[in-house]
C-alpha cells in the first residue's frame, strides 16, 4: 500500500476546515445580504444608505427607478433588488450584464451573458443596450447601478474608431504581461464610452446611485469595473505609459495607439474628472468587498480552533513569488506559534505568462506553495488554499487550488512534473492530476481572492 493511500486523517481534517473557512468568506459577500443592508423602502420612498457604517441615507421623491446591473454578481444583485423595490416603482425593465457562468433568469430583467476575461460581441451589444436604457431616464428618475467585479471586460463599449477585435487584442496583451488591475483599468477607461464615469453622462439628467460590491483591494471605487459611475483622474498619457512600461506599446493594435495618442493631443475628450458638474446628482455606496470577506475568514478560522493571523489585506505581486514568501513566513511562525494556526490573506496576485498552459493566479500560487513547502523541512503538516470568490480562476472551471504535503507525489504518480508544469503556466493540469483543484461553481459574487494556510507543528 502506497504512502498516498494511507494519507493520515489530519490531512482530510485540515482540507475540510480550509474549505469551510473559504466558504465563510464567499458567504460574507452574498449580494442579497449586502443589498438588504444598503437599500430599503420607507413611506413609499427609496432610501439608500451612503455608508454601511453610518445611518446617513439618500432619499428623494424620484418618479421612477431604472436598474442597471453590471458584473459577475449582476444577476444575484438584480434578484435581491427585486425583493426590495416594488414592481410599480420600476420605470422600465431592468438590465443585467454578467459572465456566462453566472447567467440566471431574473424576472423583470433582461439578462445578457458576455465574455470574461476577454470581451466579446455579446459584451459590445450589452454596452449599446445599456446606453439605450440609460437614455430612457428622465430628470425626476433614479438610475440605480449595481456594480460588481468583472464589469470592465463584460461591458467593452469602445468608440467607433476602435474595433472590438483590437480592444480584445489589447486586453490580451495586458493579461499576458501581468498588468495589475489599476493599470488594466487605466487603459480600459480610455478605450470605452461607459467607463471612467461615462455611464453617468448617458444617464443625465436623471439622478444616479451606484451600489458597489468591490473586487479591488483597497476598494478604490474608480477602479472597480473601471468606475462607470466614478470620476477618473487618470489620463490618456497615463494609459500610454502603462502600455509602454509593460513593454507592449509596440505590440498594441495601431487603432488603439492612434486613438490614445489623439486623445493625449486633445482630439478626443478625456474621461470625466473629479469636480465635473455632471456628478452633482451622482453618489455611490460601497456595500461589500474583500476586506469584509477576509474578516469573515479570520473569524471562521478562529471559531474552528486555529489562532489566526491576517498575513495581508492587500496581497499582490507575482503569484509564484508571493507563494514562496508566504511559505517562509509560515515556517518562521511555526517555530514559535502554538499549534495549530492559520495565516489568512486577501488580495489579487498576477501571473506572468511564460508558457502556453492553462491555469489562473490562484492555481499557480497553490502549486508554487506546494513546491516551496517541499523545500522547507520545518513545514510538515499543512494545507494551503487559494481561491477566487467568484468561483472561477482564469479561463478554467476551477476557483483555485487546495494543496497538502502529498500534492507533489500525486502529480508524480500521474506522470506529471510539477516544476515543468509550473514553468509552462500549466497549474491546472498539475492540480487536476493531483485532484487538488478547488471547484465550487459560479458563486454569483466577486470580491477578489482569499488565501488560507493551516499549519500544525
Amino acid at each position: 500500500m502506497s504512502e498516498i493511500a494511507i494519507r493520515p486523517p489530519w490531512v482530510e481534517t485540515l482540507r475540510q476546515d480550509a474549505e469551510a473557512i473559504f466558504e465563510a468568506g464567499v458567504e460574507a459577500a452574498d449580494p442579497q445580504r449586502t443589498l438588504e443592508q444598503a437599500l430599503r423602502i420607507r413611506d413609499d420612498r427609496i432610501e439608500i444608505r451612503l455608508n454601511l457604517h453610518s445611518d446617513d441615507v439618500r432619499s428623494e421623491s424620484w418618479r421612477r427607478v431604472h436598474v442597471i446591473a453590471i458584473g459577475k454578481a449582476a444577476c444575484a444583485m438584480s434578484l435581491a433588488v427585486q425583493k426590495i423595490i416594488p414592481k410599480d416603482m420600476f420605470g422600465s425593465r431592468g438590465l443585467a450584464v454578467t459572465n456566462y457562468e453566472n447567467v440566471v433568469d431574473a424576472p423583470g430583467f433582461d439578462v445578457i451573458g458576455a465574455g470574461h476575461p476577454l470581451p466579446d460581441d455579446n459584451g459590445l451589444a450589452a454596452g449599446r443596450a445599456v446606453i439605450a436604457r440609460l437614455r430612457e431616464a428622465q430628470v425626476d428618475d433614479l438610475v440605480l447601478v449595481l456594480i460588481s467585479g468583472g464589469g470592465s471586460a463584460l461591458l467593452p463599449c469602445p468608440p467607433d474608431e476602435i474595433a472590438l477585435a483590437d480592444k480584445i487584442a489589447t486586453t490580451d496583451l495586458l493579461l499576458a504581461c501581468g498588468a495589475d488591475i489599476g493599470q488594466f483599468n487605466t487603459v480600459r477607461k480610455h478605450l470605452s464610452l461607459l467607463k471612467g464615469g461615462g455611464l453617468v453622462k448617458f444617464a443625465a439628467p436623471a439622478s444616479v446611485h451606484g451600489l458597489i460590491l468591490s473586487d479591488v483591494i483597497g476598494d478604490d471605487l474608480s477602479v472597480i469595473a473601471s468606475g462607470p459611475t466614478v470620476p477618473d483622474s487618470s489620463t490618456y498619457a497615463d494609459a500610454i505609459n502603462v502600455l509602454e512600461s509593460r513593454d507592449v506599446w509596440k505590440k498594441t493594435p495601431e487603432s488603439v495607439r492612434r486613438y490614445l495618442q489623439d486623445g493625449m493631443d486633445g482630439i478626443h475628450g478625456e474621461t470625466l474628472k473629479p469636480g465635473d458638474a455632471i456628478f452633482e446628482k451622482m453618489q455611490n455606496t460601497l456595500i461589500g468587498g474583500n476586506s469584509v470577506s477576509l474578516d469573515a475568514v479570520y473569524a471562521k478560522a478562529t471559531a474552528l480552533g486555529y489562532p489566526a493571523q491576517i498575513y495581508s489585506r492587500a496581497l499582490c505581486g507575482e503569484a509564484r513569488a508571493e507563494a514562496r514568501t508566504l511559505v517562509q513566513n509560515a515556517a518562521n511562525k511555526i517555530k514559535t506559534a502554538n499549534s495549530p494556526f492559520a495565516l489568512v490573506a486577501g488580495g489579487e496576485t498576477t501571473v506572468i505568462l511564460r508558457g502556453d498552459g492553462r491555469g489562473g493566479r490562484n492555481q499557480e500560487m497553490t502549486l508554487a506553495f506546494a513546491l516551496a513547502a517541499q523545500e522547507c523541512p520545518v513545514l510538515k503538516q499543512w494545507v494551503f488554499l487559494s481561491g477566487g470568490t467568484d468561483g472561477r480562476d482564469g479561463p478554467t472551471d476551477a476557483a483555485g487550488g487546495l494543496a497538502d504535503p502529498w500534492t507533489l507525489e500525486r502529480i508524480n504518480a500521474a506522470d506529471g512534473n510539477a516544476v515543468e508544469l509550473l514553468e509552462n503556466n500549466d497549474s491546472y493540469s498539475a492540480l487536476n492530476a493531483s485532484n487538488d483543484l478547488l471547484r465550487i461553481g459560479a458563486t454569483g459574487t466577486n470580491v477578489a481572492d482569499l488565501q488560507i494556510a493551516l499549519c500544525v507543528n
